[in-house]
Formats: C-alpha cells, structure tokens, sequence
C-alpha cells in the first residue's frame, strides 16, 4: 500500500520534556488506523505536530496532496496543511451552533475553495456550493437534520456534523479525535459503522485516537501504540494485543491478563499538549 501520510524521526521537546520521542510511521492509503495510548503519551502532540498546530523540534513530515505526490508540510502553516488535504475532527465538538448542519458544511466548502471573502458563497445564493454540501451530509447521513440547528441536535449527530465538516474540505487524510467520546452504546456502535462505510466508500484515510479498546478492535486495520512518546508497537489488532510490551507499558499487565479489560476507563485525554 502507498503511504497517504509519513512521518520521519519526528520529535517534539517542551524543555527537557520529550513528548513526541522521534517517531516514524508510514499511514497507509484506505487502513483505518488507530493510535493509542495512556494520558501523557504523546497522542494530542503528535496530532498537533501533523495538523501544523506545533512546529517540531526536529524531524519531517510528509502528506500525500491531492495531486497523488507525496509533499513535505513540515514547515507549513496549519491552513496549508488542511488546504494540501490533511483534516482533523476534534474530540470537543467544534461547530458554529447558532447555525444549520447545512450552513456548516457549506462553510467548510468555502473554506476548501478559498472563498472565504466572496459574499455570494456565504449567502444562500451559491447552488454550487449548496449542493457540494448536500452531498456530504447525504454521505453522512444527515439528511434529515440537515435544516436543524446544531445546539439543537444530539451529542452522536453533532459528532457526525464534525466529520462531514471534515470530509467538506475534500481531505485525503481525516485525523478523528475520540469520536466516540460521550456517546452511548447505540451512538458509538453507529460512529464506528459510519467511519467503516466512509472508509469503504470514499477516496479519504483515516486516522482515530480512542480510548475505547473494543472500538478500536472493531474499527482498525491496524494500531500504533505510543507510550511516553515513543512508538512501542505498530501492527494489526491481534498483533498489538498480544504483545507483552505493550500490555506492560500501557496497564502494567501481565500474563494472561487481558489488554481491553483496563481500556476504556481512562476518561479521555486532558487536553494537554501531552495527551
């Protein structure tokens, strides 16, 4: 498989703090992957590091742009880097509430055509740009909230108006933090159908944090494992939870103790530049 996002001997210092131990990782093209780990591992940095939102301490990162060429977006702003094709779901949701599920998805659709400053696209006015954004909630399977106000909707629908606002842009790659995060059983057992279908029906990779260990079972092709920054395991789900370093390092578990037994209780990163 060609690799959609890489990263090369990657790190990230806050003093003598190491939060992102030069790591390297290739993201394959159509797996879903899966990044794990405790509090503190390095998880949310390692994001920002990708996303442009922190600017490494040493290393390279590449992200295959909409033209199929591999590029290196090390140095480039956070809007470069979305624009060349990364994006990114936040584990709080992160929409305009006062406005429609529509208007949202069409601003993300502005956003994507660098019109931002064209009254006629932030108007109602512009079909083009209206049924660009229909078509993206019709493949998330918003249709029939689609009029309906975001602080209106429920926790699970305003999660998947995150990843429509995502898949607004035109992304190769969508980095989804937590998704499941608050969600009851039938929300995330629905989030995790809608990330496979998404996976299986569109051009666009994607990337998960998640705490909840059956959801990662469930949903990954593979799992990367960071713990302390670095990366300690990367393999398919069977491979990772059988591997004895990783159950030492991430619970302390030993023997025959079993790795999700102890995932999923975590309460969810901080929101610190160590999660």
């Amino acid at each position: 498989m060609s690799p959609v996002l890489e990263t090369e001997d990657l790190r990230r210092q806050f003093g003598r703090l190491v939060a992102v131990d030069d790591v390297t990782v290739d993201i394959h093209a159509g797996e879903i992957t899966s990044i794990i780990g405790p509090n503190g591992a390095g998880k949310t940095t390692f994001y920002n590091l990708l996303t442009g939102r922190l600017d490494p301490t040493s290393g390279t990162v590449r992200l295959r742009g909409r033209d199929g060429d591999l590029i290196d977006v090390t140095d480039r702003s956070a809007n470069d880097i979305a624009n060349l094709g990364l994006s990114r779901g936040f584990q709080i949701n992160n929409l305009f509430e006062g406005l429609t599920v529509l208007d949202n998805v069409r601003i993300a659709r502005i956003t994507r055509e660098n019109r931002t400053t064209d009254i006629t696209a932030i108007t109602s006015e512009d079909s083009e740009l209206t049924d660009g954004a229909w078509d993206v909630i019709e493949l998330v399977g918003l249709e029939d909230v689609a009029e309906t106000e975001c602080a209106n909707l429920s926790h699970g629908d305003k999660r998947k108006v995150e990843i429509a606002l995502a898949l607004g842009t035109d992304p190769s790659v969508v980095l989804l933090d937590e998704p499941t995060a608050g969600m009851n059983a039938t929300e995330t057992r629905q989030m995790v159908q809608l990330i496979g279908r998404l996976n299986d029906e569109t051009d666009t990779t994607f990337v998960v944090t998640e705490h909840d260990m059956e959801v990662v079972v469930g949903i990954s092709d593979r799992i990367l494992v960071l713990d302390n920054g670095s990366l300690i395991a990367d393999g398919t789900p069977d491979e990772v939870l059988s591997d004895e370093q990783v159950r030492e390092a991430y619970l302390g578990l030993e023997g025959d103790e079993e790795l999700e037994a102890g995932l999923g209780t975590d309460g969810g990163d901080d929101g610190g530049e160590m999660a």
